[in-house]
Parts: structure tokens; C-alpha cells; sequence
């Protein structure tokens, strides 16, 4: 006889989520309501970060609720404390593979198999990038992928900006933000655009735009902010600067659908097609939500209300099947959300020679000249959606380690000069010291398996 297949004694759960973001979280917050105490699979690296696009974007001034806008990575947060608090389990990893060959489906993230009746597909569209040298560091410095969502932002008033595309969407984005911009550069690849001829019309008689044809982008150049542009004619190899205090990216989304292709109908961009209206996919017992559905829209609201609906159909669905089962709270009200961490600089009163996480400053010179333990030293800004993500991270790694260990969190926002003289040229950056000595450098998001190899070298 064959060995058993350890996938058979899993538990089954209700709800499934893959992606977080506005979809994901909405998901679960409605799913965790209807005390169906649902699995949410955050992501971490692959398609993005947890907590989906808006983590990369600065002022959100058109999400209901918010009359003075509010911060993507902050809104995003409130989401997820607001789906942990109504019982969303978490499992911060990637999803691995989806198995909807058989029901229960199963899902492997992490190293492990999850089994489910009903599973909610929410990972969302990656915004198509151009890839120049320069692009990450300037990425919600001056880029963005959506002029509708961050072109009304201060930075970007009466200011310079350029738009890369040659399609509908090029063009009404250069068009909207003639609105906020002293002047917009549109800059096409070919000698044409590929946008509707209403459009492309609407375009040449705006005296406000200037259309840059055959004009590839070659790089990006900045300080803090963006600055300038590089551009190339693709009938020379001249190179020429353009000055400009933002890029907006429109050259396409591409959907996260790599999980499931031929395992669901996608239409020709690999878009997830669902019923019109609705969030059933083309299997039973598997919904879409958000972006991943949606290839016109891609806004945080129209996310969030998706999210709602295949929330309410996987719950209609499994009533309907006899399969929900569902939690028996301890209490009616579940326990208050926690309030987001205040971030303020630990002052000389407060500093604590033995403290494994601690901000600002003085916390860093002190434990920098006076500890002998390992020093990971996080260099974030308020802004920061990845430096959301990777905080947390750190910190229960950090306690893992029993005090072996410390970190220090720079705003370098608050401690500019501080960051200057460290050569930081983008957050979030992570310097691990032992004894003074600088022993590794990371910049960007990364898996917290990473850091404790490291780690482990030095104690």
C-alpha cells in the first residue's frame, strides 16, 4: 500500500483568501462577521506586497471616510486590524500553488497544505513597470502608476509631470492632470497614439500637453524627489533631460493570475472572468475580488466593494451546500482594535540599555557606542508602505531572539542627516551592526529567514 497522503487529515476551513489589500481585507472582515472565522494569505514578495498597491502610494484623497486623505499604507492597516479584530486568522507568506482539481480545495503557502470549502481569489494586478535603472528609488518619490489616485497630491501641483503611454488610459490620465500640473508631457513610444480618436484628438488641441513622439524613457534622477527624466529618441541615440516632479506610469496592468491559469477562465489579458456583477468565477465554490478581476476600474473603493460581495456569496454558497461552520464567540463584542503604533523618538528618560526595539536618535547612538550585541538598524519614512510591511517583521524576530539581539527604527523624515551620513538612498534599509562595524546592508522587503541567517553569524 502506498503511504497515506498527509493533505487527508487537514482541516477544512470555511473561507480561504489569497491576497490582502482592499479586496483581501474586505473579504475578511465580512467573512470573519459572519463567524466563519476565515484563513487570509497575505502574500508577501510575490505580486507585490501585502496590503496591495495602495501600500505604494502616498495621500489617498478619494477613499470615503477620509476628508483629509489619508496615507495608502495607513488605510491599509486600519483594514487589516479591522479583519484581525473580527477573527481573521493570518498567514503572512506567498501562496505557493492552488489544487481546484477536487474539492476541498487545497492551497500550499509556507511550506504547508490548507484545505477549504470556499477560496477567494484576491491578488490582484501588478502595474506594469518600465524597468530603468533608477525606478525603484524614486517609486512614490516622484513615479507612480496612478495619476487618478496620487496626480491631486501637494508634490505634484503646479508642477512639471509626464506621463508614459500612447493608449485610452495615457491620455485621460495626461488630461486629468493637466487639472492640478503646471504642464504635462505625454511621451509616446511610436508615432502614434493607440488611444480612441476622441481621445487622441482631445489630447493635441490641449495646448497644456505636449506630446513627445518616438521617446523611449531611459532612466530617472532625483535627490529625494524626482527631479528629471531621462529620454532617448528612438530614431538617435541622442539622450536629453526633461525636467518633471512626476512620472505616471500608463502602460498596462498584468493580473495575478499565474496560481490558476488553466484552472479557471481568464479572458485574453489574464483577467479572472466572473458573472457580470458578480464575484463567481467559473468554478463553484471560487470567487474574485478586486483587481484581479478587474481591468477598467482598479480603484481602492471598487477593490473593497468586490471584497464585500464574494464575502457575502462564499457565505450564501456554503449555507447553501450545509458546509459553513461556523465560530461560537466568547463574547458578543469582540475586544477593541488596537490603535496603529505611535512612532515618537525614545527620549533619554525613556532609553532602555536592554530594549529590543527603540526610535530616533539618541536610542541609536547610545546602543551603537555602549551594546555589544547585534544592532539592526531599520531606516523607514511615515510613507513607506514595504516599511509597514517589513517593521513588524523584524520586531518578533528581534523577540525571538530572547534579547539577543536589538533593533532601532530612523524616520528619515526626523533624522535626515542621520540617514544622509549612513548613504541611505531609499527606505526601507536595514543595517545590521556588531560592535560598530557594519556587517550586512538590505534594502527593500525581505524574508525574515534571511535576517536570522545573518544574525545567527554574529551572536
Amino acid at each position: 500500500m502506498g503511504a497515506e497522503d498527509p493533505r487527508e487529515s487537514l482541516p477544512i476551513e470555511n473561507v480561504l483568501i489569497i491576497g490582502s489589500g482592499p479586496a483581501g481585507y474586505t473579504a475578511a472582515i465580512y467573512a470573519a462577521r459572519a463567524n466563519l472565522q476565515p484563513l487570509l494569505i497575505t502574500g508577501f514578495s510575490r505580486g507585490g506586497i501585502p496590503g496591495g498597491q495602495l501600500m505604494t502610494t502616498t495621500h489617498v484623497e478619494n477613499f470615503p471616510g477620509f476628508p483629509n486623505g489619508v496615507l495608502g499604507p495607513d488605510l491599509m492597516d486600519l483594514f487589516k486590524a479591522q479583519a484581525l479584530r473580527w477573527g481573521t486568522h493570518f498567514l503572512e507568506a506567498d501562496a505557493e500553488s492552488i489544487d481546484l482539481s477536487s474539492h476541498p480545495f487545497v492551497v500550499k503557502a509556507n511550506g504547508d497544505f490548507y484545505k477549504t470549502n470556499t477560496l477567494i481569489i484576491a491578488t490582484g494586478a501588478s502595474a506594469n513597470r518600465l524597468g530603468v535603472p533608477h525606478e525603484d528609488v524614486f517609486w512614490s518619490k516622484g513615479i507612480s502608476a496612478c495619476a487618478i489616485c496620487d496626480g491631486a497630491t501637494p508634490q505634484f501641483r503646479s508642477e512639471e509631470l509626464a506621463v508614459v503611454g500612447g493608449g485610452d488610459s495615457a491620455c485621460e490620465e495626461a488630461v486629468y492632470l493637466t487639472k492640478y500640473g503646471s504642464h504635462v508631457h505625454l511621451l509616446v513610444r511610436s508615432d502614434r497614439l493607440r488611444a480612441s480618436a476622441a481621445m487622441a484628438d482631445r489630447v493635441i488641441a490641449n495646448h497644456e500637453i505636449t506630446v513627445h513622439w518616438n521617446t523611449d524613457v531611459v532612466d530617472v534622477e532625483g535627490s529625494e524627489w524626482l527631479s528629471a527624466i531621462r529620454l532617448k529618441s528612438s530614431n538617435s541615440s541622442n539622450e536629453r533631460l526633461l525636467p518633471v516632479k512626476g512620472l505616471f506610469y500608463a502602460i498596462g496592468h498584468t493580473p495575478n493570475t499565474d496560481l490558476i491559469k488553466n484552472q479557471l477562465e481568464c479572458d485574453l489579458n489574464g483577467y479572472l472572468l466572473t458573472r457580470p456583477g458578480r464575484p463567481e468565477t467559473s468554478l463553484e465554490g471560487v470567487f474574485a475580488a478586486g483587481d484581479v478581476a478587474d481591468s477598467e476600474w482598479r480603484q481602492g473603493i471598487t477593490a473593497a466593494s468586490s471584497g464585500c460581495k464574494a464575502a457575502l456569496a462564499a457565505e450564501r454558497w456554503l449555507s447553501h451546500k450545509g458546509l459553513a461552520k461556523r465560530v461560537i464567540r466568547k463574547s458578543v463584542e469582540p475586544e477593541s482594535a488596537e490603535s496603529p503604533e505611535a512612532s515618537h523618538a525614545t527620549s533619554p528618560p525613556e532609553f532602555d540599555p536592554n530594549g529590543l526595539w527603540q526610535l530616533g536618535s539618541y536610542a541609536l547612538r547610545k546602543l551603537y557606542h555602549e551594546s555589544e550585541k547585534p544592532l539592526l538598524v531599520v531606516y523607514s519614512s511615515p510613507s513607506c508602505g514595504p516599511c509597514h510591511v517589513l517593521k513588524p517583521q523584524l520586531k518578533r524576530l528581534i523577540s525571538e531572539f530572547d534579547g539577543a539581539v536589538q533593533g532601532v527604527e530612523i524616520n528619515i523624515e526626523v533624522d535626515e542627516a542621520i540617514a544622509s551620513q549612513a548613504g541611505i538612498t531609499g527606505t526601507p534599509t536595514v543595517q545590521l551592526f556588531k560592535l560598530k562595524a557594519l556587517k550586512k546592508q538590505w534594502q527593500g522587503v525581505k524574508q525574515r529567514s534571511e535576517f536570522r541567517e545573518e544574525i545567527n553569524h554574529h551572536i
